[in-house]
């Protein structure tokens, strides 16, 4: 069963390398084809509403996506609960994965729109990024209490019971956050502001909430 988790990790780290180096050759390729000045941001209505060089258009994805990679290798050093990462090391890959590789589509899809092709940022961006929430919250159960990943309170780092029932919870909202995402591009533009804004509560506060419920609820 070991081995097979390590080979799973080691599958998930060379699967980062390629998303890491597919990254460096596109922003190349799209360096050299982008017009001199490039949209860098889209509203959820799919307007541009901020522009930039060709040069941040083309490299500003893949450097994030580089220190992300990085990042996340040395996050588990310098963390003051270290030894727990051995406990959530398939997930923490997973993590690391799904983030780079939703990084890679929002490059692509929004490389591919500067370049004139049909991608509807409005629809792909939401839906890639309410996939990456989908797939985090399906293994936010099994993230064991560390300071950097995961849902950081004060209830969930001072009690492990915290920890683990505020993430069994945190995981169904971000199931729940993110297929309200995926789904928002199906609406009309007015309403995916509020849609978004729903979906960030679900995701971020009521697990806040929670954290702090449980850990009255344990004190008692």
């Amino acid at each position: 069963m070991e081995n097979t988790k390590i080979k799973k990790v080691s599958l998930l780290g060379l699967v980062q390398v390629l998303i890491a180096l597919a990254s460096v050759a596109m922003s190349i390729y799209f360096y050299q084809h982008f017009p001199t000045r490039v949209p860098t941001h889209w509203g959820l209505n799919g307007q541009v509403d901020s522009w930039g060089s060709r040069g941040t258009g083309a490299f500003l994805l893949p450097a994030l996506i580089i220190v992300i990679y990085f990042l996340f290798a040395l996050l588990p050093k310098i963390d003051p609960r270290k030894d727990r990462y051995v406990e959530f090391a398939k997930t923490y890959s997973i993590f690391k994965t799904a983030i780079m590789t939703v990084l890679l589509a929002v490059y692509i899809a929004t490389g591919l729109n500067v370049l004139g092709y049909p991608v509807s940022i409005s629809f792909w961006i939401p839906f890639v990024i309410g996939l990456l929430f989908v797939v985090l919250g399906n293994y936010f159960g099994k993230l064991r209490n560390n300071y950097f990943v995961g849902i950081r309170t004060p209830w969930t780092l001072s009690n492990e019971e915290v920890w683990n029932r505020t993430h069994r919870f945190g995981g169904k909202m971000f199931i729940l956050g993110g297929i309200i995402m995926m789904l928002s591009g199906f609406v009309p533009t007015q309403f995916r502001m509020p849609i978004f804004i729903v979906s960030i509560c679900a995701i971020v506060i009521l697990p806040i909430f929670y954290s702090y419920i449980e850990f009255k609820r344990l004190q008692k």
